[in-house]
Formats: structure tokens, C-alpha cells, sequence
């Protein structure tokens, strides 16, 4: 039975790519500043982390080498245009984007806005980029009062809906949100539309696990797909498969937190399938990353490290499993926003020989065809295995 485990720890960048200045981001290195700013904390640990390799990655020469690697390790660059989740999600699974997805910081054109007006039957508030929970703190009130939805972007490629559950109940927002991705085509193509609920009254909102978001497909088969079609299960943990748009993938569950997606991936290890298990840990990015939280950022990296042991524990002979990451989003920096990283990459396994450092690869999609390769897939996708170099 062969399984590729695929670990994204949401947004753990690990240092600036050459071409970070296109992306205003130099200078960025999300776990190396948290490092520097937490590592004389007693409760601040990486130890597993640091014992699979991640100290012996190129350039992450402040954490503990002391231990022989248990497995083998790289540097990922991205290659394709952009720096937000669907791409780095999407260059994961083996395609390569030569074209960024469209981005909007001063807003959304009136020609969407007033389509999307039209379209739900109500005016809108905000239009601008801003902090999800900074936005419904300002116009949550007006929200309440009018009914308006207020719609706000970021530096990634989104247009979001925030609501809060009572004055707009889920199903309204969520067919807001579908009547939103239809006008968002084209030029406008953004990768997602997000519906983002809250609850609450003015002074003390909060967004709830109601979250939905609406993407795009992938422009072409990705290794979900090729593993899909050739009868394997392909098994979704967060919101991988609201990322992929459903394509590809057989089983999905969505999840509350951090440690609920530690839970459903022990789980779904411990079961008898072969395919591929992929998995987001979101809240590095959500909660701490976009917020400048770099205690809640480090507290977050803590508490996976102490799980790690679980999750190696749960695996079966012939699991691969592949730690990385999709972006960065220095909490140590000024921007709110994603930064354009290397990201890390563990890989592990029984069939795995330890302690190779596999360099700077180029692209996230060198997974792709590692999997591809190690499943046996005839799969057009981006990237050049790796997999004679690390299996035994």
C-alpha cells in the first residue's frame, strides 16, 4: 500500500527568494523571525521539528543540528507568479502559473461592484483591502443597522463577504458568494470568494467556522486528479478542497482548528487506504501570520511540534510523508499580508534514507511529481522528482 502524506503548515515561510523585491517583501523570513524573537522562551520549542531535519535545510542555520536527521530535507522556491494560497497550493499538486491571479488594492472596479449590486439585490459597505476582523469591527455595526454585506479584499487574490449570521442568514451569504463567482471571470478571475459569517454584537464580534470559500478549478489536471482517476483515494483535511474546488478529491473534512486537523489526519492515517492524504494547517496564517501575532504564531509552531510524534507514530510502512509549507507571512514585518518565501521541505518515511539534503528545489511542484512518480501515475504535471534520491 503506497500513501503520500502531504503537511502544509499555512504560510511557515523560511526566508526571502531572490525575487522577493518584485513583491515588496525583502528582508521576510517568517520562522527565523519568530525564532529570533521567541527562542530564550521556555515554552518555545521545535525539537521534532528540528530532529526530522528542518535544522539542516539551507539558509535555517539557527536551529539545533545536533541530531542526525531522521529525514531527508529542502529549500522550495516558488516559480510561479504570485504569493497567495491557491497558487502555492495549486504549484504543490504540479502547476506552475505564469500569470499571477488578479489582485485589487484599492478596491474592486465599479463595473464589479455595481454587477454584483445588481446581482443580490442590495448595496454593499467596504470595498477595500482590510483585516478580516478589523473590517467587521468597523462597519459591523452599519452592516447590522442597514443589512448591507461588506465586501473586502487583501493582498491575495480574494473577494470576501462578511456577514453576520443573523442579519444575513449562511444560505443567503453563501448564494451571494456563488453569484459573486460567476461575475468574477476573466481579467477579474480571482482565486477565491470567501464567505465569511460572524456573530456577535458591536464591540465583541467574532467570525465563526462557517467560513466557505468558492474557487476556481485548477486550469489543468493536477496529481489529485491523475491519482483519482487511476482509483486511488485522495483524502482532503481543511480547506484543501475548498482550494482545489472539489477537483480531484474523494474524501474531505473540514476543520475547526489546528489541532482538529492534527486529530482528522491521525485518524485517516490510522485507516487502511492508499493515495494521497493532503492537509492544511491554517492557523499560522489566519490567526497569527496576517494578525503580526508572533507569540500566537510561536505557541501554534509549539503545539504542532509536541503532535509531530503522533502523527509519526500513526503511519504505516510505505508512507511518505512531506512537510512544507505554501507561502510566508512574516509576523515580525510592518505588512499584514503574504510574503513571498522559500518554504521548507521534510520528507519521511520508512522507505525514506535520512539526512540527504535535496538543496533548493525549483518549484513546490517537485512534490507533484515525486508523488506521481512513487504512485506509479502517468501524470502530465510541473516538477522533477525526486524520489531516486531518497528512497531507499
Amino acid at each position: 500500500m503506497k500513501r503520500a502524506i502531504i503537511m502544509v503548515l499555512d504560510s511557515v515561510g523560511i526566508g526571502a527568494q531572490p525575487d522577493a523585491g518584485l513583491y515588496g517583501d525583502e528582508g521576510s523570513n517568517t520562522l527565523g523571525h519568530i525564532h529570533r524573537e521567541l527562542k530564550n522562551e521556555a515554552w518555545f520549542s521545535l525539537s521534532n521539528l528540528e530532529r526530522l531535519g528542518l535544522g539542516h535545510i539551507d539558509g535555517v542555520d539557527y536551529l539545533d543540528r545536533s541530531h542526525p536527521p531522521m529525514g531527508s530535507f529542502a529549500r522550495m522556491m516558488e516559480m510561479s507568479k504570485g504569493k497567495d494560497t491557491t497558487t502555492g497550493h495549486w504549484e504543490i499538486a504540479g502547476i506552475i502559473l505564469d500569470k499571477p491571479f488578479p489582485v485589487y488594492p484599492e478596491g474592486f472596479p465599479p463595473e464589479i461592484m455595481e454587477a454584483f449590486e445588481e446581482a443580490i439585490g442590495r448595496r454593499t459597505l467596504g470595498n477595500y483591502p482590510a483585516s478580516g476582523t478589523r473590517i467587521i469591527e468597523d462597519l459591523g455595526p452599519r452592516h447590522m443597522e442597514t443589512g448591507f454585506p461588506i465586501v473586502y479584499t487583501s493582498a491575495d487574490s480574494v473577494f470576501q463577504i462578511a456577514a453576520h449570521e443573523e442579519v444575513i442568514p449562511l444560505k443567503t451569504l453563501y448564494d451571494m458568494c456563488e453569484k459573486a463567482r460567476q461575475i468574477l471571470t476573466g481579467e477579474h478571475a480571482v482565486g477565491r470568494v470567501i464567505a465569511r459569517p460572524f456573530v456577535g454584537s458591536p464591540g465583541a464580534f467574532r467570525r465563526t467556522e462557517n467560513r466557505r470559500d468558492f474557487s476556481l478549478s485548477p486550469i489543468r489536471k493536477t496529481v489529485l486528479d491523475y491519482a483519482a482517476e487511476r482509483g486511488y483515494q485522495v483524502r482532503a483535511v481543511g480547506k484543501i478542497e475548498d482550494i482545489f474546488n472539489r477537483r480531484g478529491i474523494t474524501h474531505s473534512a473540514h476543520t475547526g482548528d489546528n489541532m482538529d486537523g492534527v486529530d482528522h489526519t491521525i485518524a485517516w492515517i490510522k485507516e487502511d487506504f492508499a493515495g494521497i492524504l493532503f492537509v492544511n494547517l491554517v492557523d499560522f496564517d489566519m490567526l497569527y501570520g496576517h494578525r503580526n501575532n508572533i507569540e500566537g504564531y510561536g505557541r501554534a509552531l509549539a503545539e504542532l511540534d509536541r503532535r509531530l510524534p503522533e502523527v509519526l507514530d500513526a503511519m504505516k510502512d510505505g508512507d511518505i510523508l512531506f512537510i512544507t509549507a505554501d507561502h510566508g507571512c512574516d509576523p515580525s514585518t510592518e505588512s499584514t499580508d503574504h510574503s513571498r518565501e522559500y518554504t521548507p521541505l521534510i520528507v519521511y518515511g520508512d522507505r525514506v534514507r535520512p539526512g540527504i539534503n535535496l538543496g533548493t528545489r525549483r518549484g513546490f511542484s517537485d512534490i507533484a511529481a515525486t508523488i506521481a512518480d512513487y504512485l506509479d501515475l502517468d501524470a502530465d504535471v510541473d516538477g522533477e522528482s525526486f524520489l531516486r534520491q531518497v528512497l531507499k
